[in-house]
């Protein structure tokens, strides 16, 4: 009735409240131009003084023109929020009795595999009475989600389009 059940020690959990929301918004331009012009003619041609390849009395020559520009921009506007509980580790007790947690929460539902990897340091003035810690109160926190199957790698571009955006010229 009395006891403290917060953690306190190495080996002891703690349940982590989740609440993160990431935002980014980018925009680039890009403009460039660029020009060549180069012209060219040959002056003899096999004989000096010779008729012998001109045509019309004209001796061969070329000229060769190129412009290039390139116009292009783009925006991003993501943004990410991510609530939920899980459970850590409390895996090691600093000097200073700050706790080194850690964990890894695992669930596959229909052939997807989703892992949540959470690591961080923890005050134990940070610790609720029911022993909850905020995922904000969390110094040099690491909240990883990684998945894993047909769904996810459905998602992700081919070889042959990730090959040809790597040797594209513009």
């Amino acid at each position: 009735m009395y006891a403290d059940r917060r953690a306190a020690s190495v080996g002891d959990i703690l349940t982590i409240q989740i609440s993160e929301s990431v935002s980014k918004t980018a925009s680039s331009n890009k403009q460039t131009g660029s020009g060549a012009n180069v012209s060219n003619s040959v002056t003899q041609f096999l004989f000096p003084g010779s008729n012998l390849g001109t045509h019309n009395g004209e001796l061969p020559g070329t000229a060769l023109a190129e412009s290039n520009d390139f116009t292009g921009g783009g925006s991003v506007s993501a943004s990410q929020s991510l609530t939920g509980r899980a459970a850590v580790m409390v895996t090691d007790v600093l000097p200073n009795r700050v706790f080194v947690v850690e964990g890894v929460r695992r669930v596959t539902f229909a052939g997807e595999t989703q892992h949540a990897i959470l690591h961080g340091l923890v005050r134990p003035d940070d610790i609720s009475s029911s022993n909850v810690v905020l995922s904000s109160n969390i110094a040099n926190a690491r909240v990883e989600f990684v998945s894993e199957g047909a769904l996810t790698e459905a998602q992700r571009r081919g070889w042959i389009t990730r090959l040809s955006e790597y040797l594209r010229p513009y």
